[in-house]
């Protein structure tokens, strides 16, 4: 396996790790009313690439589940990146 892959691995490890973390912290604090995660660092995070665990999470604490923006985000973020994943081995191996 080549070096590159091992260090991606371990970043989409790390950051879906950051992930759970964020969306477990914001649950917390909005039951007892502090400080919030912005919804647009959620976003970015599934950006980044912790989006199957933020959305995974969200559904197993039942944590913004009743918003559409999120229901539906997260998951086109997640397609949007598998059709880049899928173009980036298509050039590598068609290029």
């Amino acid at each position: 396996m080549p070096w590159y892959v091992e260090w991606l691995l371990l970043y989409l490890a790390v950051i879906n790790i950051i992930g759970i973390i964020v969306t477990i912290h914001d649950k917390i604090a909005a039951k007892k009313n502090k400080w919030r995660i912005s919804e647009k660092t959620l976003f970015i995070l599934s950006a980044l690439g912790a989006g199957v665990s933020v959305y995974i999470t969200m559904l197993l604490i039942r944590h913004k589940t009743k918003h559409k923006r999120f229901m539906i985000g997260i998951p086109v973020i997640l397609i949007l990146e598998l059709i880049l994943i899928g173009a980036l081995i298509r050039v590598k191996y068609n290029g």
